[in-house]
This record gives structure tokens, C-alpha cells and sequence, in this order.
């Protein structure tokens, strides 16, 4: 038996686990994947966003070298059903039919229009090429007010209408009462670009059917292999117990992964038809046109105060581009920002109403953070703009209205419960790293001069709600599944441990972090643990992962699977030991009897003394194992401060990030080094949105930034260095005490350097800039505001 250890694991920067077989390449990617008689697949996109489909002959692809089948929509429609959408928002939300392959009409430049089976990849690729098809064209549909007017073409026909849904929320008093009392009313726009995932390992798919049985493996790069099983089955009937479905290896998904996608569909049916097994991976062009994108809003907000800064209410009119479909939780992604517009401020109503619009786009579904950065955002900006209009330093404004540290828990005016928080803490942390004081004396003294090179300070407060999980808050949202999260504990007779978890992680440090409560809860060492995961077969029932839920509501499980393995020991070792159980203390792993601690065993003894069974209470079963599934009461609330310094050349319009600070409550911290990674991460995408990346359309509706020399993604080079810190106030919503942590950083960095340039750029006129806040764009900013103050002169 390995030698107990008295060390706290939870709060120690542990390097992880899983890195040792990526960095060395001893790793299993889906496209690694190769088995005897393997076929390849290759899809033949819609080179237009919107047309009807005539003809489609596959046969002259099926002449090319190589080529096993081909099949059209119309030929697979025949075996699978509709893909799903699990989040219909409202009871009259339009649900447009969603094939895996196009029938009768494409309605985005990327959607699937036929099949090639193929012995290699190249041959299927080549195969396509072949292919004959002839388009009708049709309107595209790009804008999402003009998409509302009566006469605009309709991305759905058959639907009549290109207005998805509308879902209202208005709490605490009635908003327009209270705007009557306003000293001030400030209303602004904001654009929510659409965003492009950029995983490191691209979309793969390989089924493998075993005929004998009708049984099917599907391997897939997702990060929800327990809820693409159950979706699988019920789009093509293959049957939920013949279905496994494995997640190897996941190089990133940032909500991407979030998602039962065509080709996974496309890919089981073609190995059930064929009976071989098939492959599909994505390009990265490819991907660029057929993973869903991120964001794409409209925001209108208006925000009602006292001439002292008081909020007084807060209303939010948005529209949401949902794309040509609804995927799996298209439409529920800004409802789930709906509740975090209010953000940490007090204030007495709340309107807000959301508007989801089709457009003959690529269809957008969850991008990290999904819905609550945008929210974030609009609050922020509005409340700097709230700031000038009052003539109050931002971070000032923001201290007049947060929720002090003493209110907690405090239930915000959307309807959620705040359980803990500090925003005080966290912010003068902030203040005191960023040199607050000091950058605005400096950034003073430098428009005094008329510096050509303006120095911007940006502010962003924030919380969000993550952990998605009560499974009653999702019933109400009509949400099709539930938020629990399963755990099991298994001692090994050899002392050693396994942890199996319902959550699939693709890069977050689940088998470092779980293996870390484990050893703290059942006092094994660290080294003697392997967490199980992503492969429904050996762990059976998970929710997965998405939302930042992974911690908070996996990592509680384990943390209670465990302690019932402790209890179901305890029992065993006051047998053994001949006492009760009452008599036990259990410290470092060991049982011991109070005032006669000689007499002890070790937990991992007890694990080989229950698997041999020689002598049990009477009753027991023989194993000490035990599982635990987690259904939380609430979500829960991290939050922080984030500041940012930026030098703008007025000259050229480029943006320098100065400064970066932020500080970040995420409760207690399970592994320091994971959550800084997180942070860093999340920094980088929040960063990017705001200064660098944009999926662009043409007016035919084209992609015109689909490669990566079109779309930028920021490198290490284009980021600042950031300094970071932490303040902890743990959750009282768990056993754990912790929070979300793999959102916060993209939800408070992109309004704090879009507020540092708005503010560079405020004394010479500048208002807003919409993002990505490009030189060209910045610059034509500056040309905007010069000629209107010569116009005015």
C-alpha cells in the first residue's frame, strides 16, 4: 500500500496530469484514429448563402479513382430526422426543419449538399469536385432589422416569417415609472460581431459499427459525448443502448464542441449503410464555414439615473442573429446573458426583451462565456458612458451602485441569488496593481500637451452566473435537459483509486484538479488516483462539460462521491477495529479509535480487506465504492475586476495595450496554476474580440474572412503581459466553496479595452468604435470626429 501523506492537495499548484502524453505526442486525436477497412468522407458545400437546389448528380463522382459511394440530401434523408435543438426559449419559438445534408434549399454559404465515401481523404476531396449541381439563387438575408420588415425575403419560406421568437423579461418596478424620476437617461448601440471558434485540433468524427450486434462507436471531437449518445439515437433511431460514444483527447472547443453537428449524424449513417467504418475531419477553411459561430447581436441599451449616479433601472432591447438555424442551443445562448445585464449594480426595474432573427449565415450556438460577455459589455460601455454624462470618474460611479460586501446573498433585480461576493476587495486590488491614480495624473498631463500618442484607461466590473446547472431553473428556461453531474469513486484491492466523471474535459486540467479533492477527501496520495472520462461506456452518465459547470457541479461530485466512500470505510474499519463508529477518527487516510490511536487502518487497507471479504459486517456488501450525482441549488457567481491601459497613435490609429491588470474572485481555488492558465486564456479571446477578430460577409453573403490570413487570432505576440491577482470569497452554493473560472477572463476584458480607447479618444471627439477596434477603423473614428468639430466651427 502506498504511504499516506498529510499535505493539503486543494490549493497546490499541481503541473498537470494530462500534459506529460500531449507535449510528448503519446496522445489519441480523433483523426489519429485508424481501424482495418476505414473509409473517408467528404462534403460538398453550398458555394452560395441562399438558392434553391435543382439538380444534383453524384454519379460522375462516383467514377473517380477510389470512390465507394456518394449520396445526396435527398438519399440520407431518408434515414435520419431533423438535427436538434434542445433550447426552444418560448411555446411559439419558429423550429425550421434542420437536415444533415440540404434537400431542397441552402440558406448559408457552407451548408452540406451532398456526400463522397471515398478509400483515402484526397480521393474523396477530389471526388467532390465532380459533383454537378444547379443553383437557383435567392435573396440573402444579412441584416437583422431589414430581416424584420414585411416584405424581406425569407430565409425559411415555408415559416412565413424571419422572426424566430421574442422573449421579454421585466422585473422589479415598472421601468418607464421609474425613467419618469431620471435625471439622466443615456441610450446607446453596441455590435456584438460575429466570432469564429479557432480550436487548436479541428472537428473529427469516426464511427465504427460492429454488425454482428448493431453496435456503433462513435468517436468525436466534442465535449459532450453523454448528450451527442442521447441526440445521436434519437436523430437516426439507432438505439441509445447501442450507441458508445467516445471523446479522446480534446484540443479545445471554447463552446464550439458544444454541439450535435451534421457530420456526426452523416458519419453514423453512412457506417450503418456501408457497415464500414467511416472518418470525417474537418479543414480548417472548412471549419471556418461550418462550426457555428459566436455572438452576432444588436444591442440597444438604456440605462436611467439620479444626477448623484444613482441606477435607477436599466432596459435592454436586443436582436440576435440565430443564423440559417437553430442548432443545439442557438437560441437560448442570449437569454442566457438576460439575467447578467444588471450585472453587480443595484437599481429598482429591469426591461429587457430579445428578438431572435434568421439570417442565410453560418448558424451561431455557444462561444466561452456564451451570452454573458455580451451582457458585460453593454452594461460596462454604458456605464462609462453614464460616467461622462455625469461628469464622475467610472470607477466612482461604479462604487455608488454595487452591491457591498455585507448585502450577500443578495438577489439582483433579473431574479438571481447572489450567494458571496466582494467587489470591493477585488477592485481596490485592482487599483492598487494598475496605478490607478498615478496613469490618470499621466494621462492628464498628456492631453494637456496634445500628445499625438493619447493614453486610454479602461474599467470593467463584472459577475457572471456559470455552473449551469439547477436542473429546475433549466425546466423553467424549457430547457430540454437537466444541469446535474455524476461522479463514482472506485478503490482499487491495490490501494489504488479510480475517480469517474460525467464531465469530458478538452484541455481544463479535470484529471489534475479531481484527482486533487479525491486524495484531500479519501488521504491517498495524489499519484495513486486516474480520473476516467469522456468515453460513455466506462463512464455511463454525465451532463459534460460547458459553462464553467465542470468544477462547481463535477467537482462537488466528486468531492461527495468520495466522502460516501469514507463513510462506507468507516463502517468496515469499526469492525475491523472492534469499535464503533462513533469512535473513529479519520485523519491523513487512516482510521483510527480516539485515545488508543495504535489501533488504525488505512483507508487503501480497507479497500483490500473489503475486496477479500473475509470478515464484514453482517449485511454489507463487498466493495466501499460509491457514486454520487449532483443537482446544485443554484449557479454560481465569481467575479472581478479588470483594467486596462492603452496608448492609441492618433496618427495611425494603432492600439498598444500599456497595462493589463485584473483581479478575479473565482472563490477557493482548487490548483492556482490551472485557474491562472484559464484567466490568461480567457484574456486572449476577450482581447481578440475586442482589437482583432471579425467574421466578415459580403453582400451576397459570402465569408470573405474564412482562412487565417483573413480572420486574425491574436498570438502570444500581439498580447500584453498581464499581471493578475485574486481575492477569495468562497461559494456557499457547494461543499467546495468554488466557481467558474474558464469564462471570466473573456467576460471582463473586452469592454475594459474597448472603454480604454473610447476613453484615449473622448477629449478628441471619438464616442464609440465598433469592434474589432482596428487601426483603419480607429482612425476613420478620428477623421469622423475632426471633420464634425469643423463643421460646428
Amino acid at each position: 500500500m502506498s504511504e499516506q501523506i498529510t499535505e493539503r492537495e486543494v490549493g497546490r499548484s499541481r503541473a498537470r496530469k494530462e500534459d506529460a502524453r500531449l507535449v510528448t505526442g503519446q496522445t489519441n486525436w480523433t483523426d489519429n484514429i485508424s481501424v482495418n477497412g476505414l473509409l473517408h468522407l467528404a462534403i460538398l458545400r453550398s458555394p452560395m448563402a441562399h438558392a434553391r437546389i435543382g439538380r444534383v448528380d453524384v454519379a460522375p463522382a462516383l467514377e473517380r479513382p477510389g470512390v465507394i459511394a456518394a449520396f445526396t440530401g435527398r438519399d440520407l434523408a431518408e434515414g435520419t430526422a431533423s438535427l436538434p435543438c434542445a433550447w426552444p426559449v418560448t411555446e411559439d419559438i419558429v423550429l425550421p426543419d434542420h437536415p444533415s445534408v440540404a434537400v431542397d434549399e441552402v440558406r448559408y454559404a457552407g451548408d452540406p449538399v451532398a456526400v463522397v465515401v471515398a478509400r483515402d481523404r484526397y480521393a474523396a476531396a477530389d471526388a467532390l469536385e465532380a459533383i454537378e449541381v444547379d443553383y437557383e439563387p435567392l435573396p440573402p438575408v444579412l441584416d437583422l432589422e431589414a430581416a424584420l420588415a414585411d416584405d424581406a425575403p425569407l430565409v425559411h419560406s415555408d415559416k412565413g416569417t424571419n422572426r424566430c421568437y421574442v422573449w421579454p423579461l421585466a422585473t422589479g418596478e415598472n421601468y418607464e415609472t421609474v425613467k419618469q424620476r431620471a435625471d439622466v437617461v443615456v441610450r446607446r448601440r453596441y455590435l456584438q460581431q460575429r466570432l469564429i471558434p479557432n480550436a487548436m485540433e479541428p472537428r473529427a468524427v469516426v464511427v465504427t459499427p460492429l454488425a454482428a450486434s448493431g453496435e456503433y462507436t462513435v468517436y468525436s471531437a466534442t465535449q459532450v459525448p453523454h448528450v451527442l449518445r442521447v441526440m445521436l439515437s434519437m436523430v437516426t433511431g439507432v438505439p441509445e443502448h447501442k450507441l458508445r460514444v467516445v471523446a479522446p483527447d480534446v484540443g479545445g472547443g471554447f463552446g464550439s464542441k458544444l454541439q450535435v453537428y451534421g457530420e456526426e449524424v452523416i458519419a453514423l449513417d453512412i457506417a450503418r449503410r456501408l457497415g464500414r467504418p467511416v472518418k470525417w475531419t474537418e479543414s480548417r477553411s472548412e471549419g471556418y464555414l461550418a462550426t457555428h459561430h459566436g455572438r452576432g447581436q444588436v444591442q440597444d441599451i438604456e440605462v436611467a439615473a439620479t444626477r448623484e449616479g444613482k441606477l435607477l433601472g436599466l432596459k435592454v432591447d436586443l436582436l440576435a442573429d440565430m443564423g440559417a438555424y437553430l442548432m443545439l442551443v442557438t437560441p437560448g445562448i442570449p437569454i442566457l446573458g438576460a439575467f447578467m445585464y444588471p450585472a453587480i449594480y443595484k437599481m429598482d426595474a429591469y426591461d429587457f426583451t430579445c428578438t431572435g432573427v434568421f439570417t442565410t449565415r453560418t448558424p451561431t450556438d455557444a462561444y466561452r462565456g456564451a451570452g454573458r460577455p455580451e451582457a458585460t459589455y453593454a452594461i460596462e460601455r454604458i456605464m462609462d458612458e453614464l460616467a461622462v454624462e455625469l461628469g464622475l470618474d467610472p470607477v466612482e460611479l461604479r462604487r455608488r451602485n454595487w452591491i457591498g460586501h455585507d448585502e450577500f446573498p443578495y438577489t439582483s433585480v433579473s431574479g438571481l441569488t447572489y450567494d458571496s461576493g466582494n467587489y470591493e476587495a477585488a477592485t481596490d486590488k485592482a487599483l492598487t496593481l494598475f496605478g490607478y491614480d498615478e496613469l490618470r495624473a499621466e494621462q492628464a498631463k498628456r492631453n494637456e500637451s496634445g500628445d499625438a500618442v493619447r493614453l486610454g484607461i479602461g474599467v470593467s466590473t463584472y459577475t457572471e452566473m456559470c455552473g449551469l446547472a439547477p436542473s429546475r431553473v433549466l425546466r423553467d428556461l424549457r430547457y430540454a435537459a437537466g444541469g446535474w453531474e455524476a461522479a463514482s469513486i472506485r478503490m482499487l484491492p491495490t490501494g489504488k483509486v479510480e475517480v469517474i466523471t460525467g464531465t469530458s474535459p478538452h484541455g481544463q486540467g479535470h484529471e489534475t484538479c479531481w484527482s486533487q479533492i479525491a486524495a484531500d477527501v479519501l488521504g491517498v496520495p495524489f499519484e495513486d488516483i486516474e480520473v476516467v472520462h469522456g468515453d460513455t461506456r466506462s463512464a455511463p452518465q454525465g451532463m459534460d462539460t460547458y459553462g464553467s459547470r465542470s468544477l462547481v457541479v463535477g467537482g462537488s461530485a466528486v468531492h461527495h462521491a468520495a466522502q460516501k466512500v469514507v463513510d462506507k470505510a468507516r463502517k468496515v474499519a469499526a469492525h475491523l477495529l472492534e469499535a464503533s463508529e462513533h469512535d473513529l477518527e479519520f485523519t491523513d487516510g487512516a482510521f483510527s479509535v480516539k485515545g488508543s490511536p495504535e489501533a488504525r487502518k488505512t483507508i487503501q487497507e480497507v479497500a483490500f480487506d473489503t475486496f477479500s471479504s473475509h470478515d464484514l459486517p453482517d449485511g454489507m456488501e463487498p466493495t466501499i465504492n460509491a457514486e454520487h450525482l449532483l443537482d446544485p441549488d443554484n449557479f454560481s457567481y465569481p467575479h472581478g475586476t479588470h483594467l486596462c491601459a492603452v496608448e492609441v497613435d492618433t496618427e495611425t490609429g494603432r492600439t498598444s495595450i500599456r497595462s493589463y491588470v485584473c483581479v478575479d474572485d473565482v472563490g477557493r481555488v482548487i490548483n492556482p496554476v490551472i485557474v491562472e492558465g484559464q484567466v490568461h486564456g480567457g484574456l486572449a479571446q476577450g482581447i481578440a474580440q475586442a482589437l482583432y477578430e471579425e467574421a466578415v460577409y459580403d453582400d451576397e453573403g459570402n465569408l470573405v474572412s474564412g482562412t487565417m490570413a483573413d480572420y486574425l487570432v491574436p498570438s502570444a505576440v500581439d498580447l500584453p503581459e498581464f499581471t493578475t491577482g485574486r481575492t477569495e470569497t468562497p461559494a456557499t452554493s457547494n461543499p467546495l466553496g468554488v466557481k467558474g473560472v474558464g469564462e471570466a477572463g473573456t467576460i471582463a476584458s473586452t469592454p475594459a479595452v474597448v472603454n480604454a480607447i473610447v476613453d484615449a479618444l473622448r477629449p478628441l471627439g471619438v464616442q464609440d468604435i465598433a469592434m474589432p477596434c482596428s487601426p483603419g477603423r480607429v482612425w476613420e473614428a478620428l477623421q469622423s470626429a475632426r471633420a464634425r468639430k469643423e463643421t460646428r466651427s
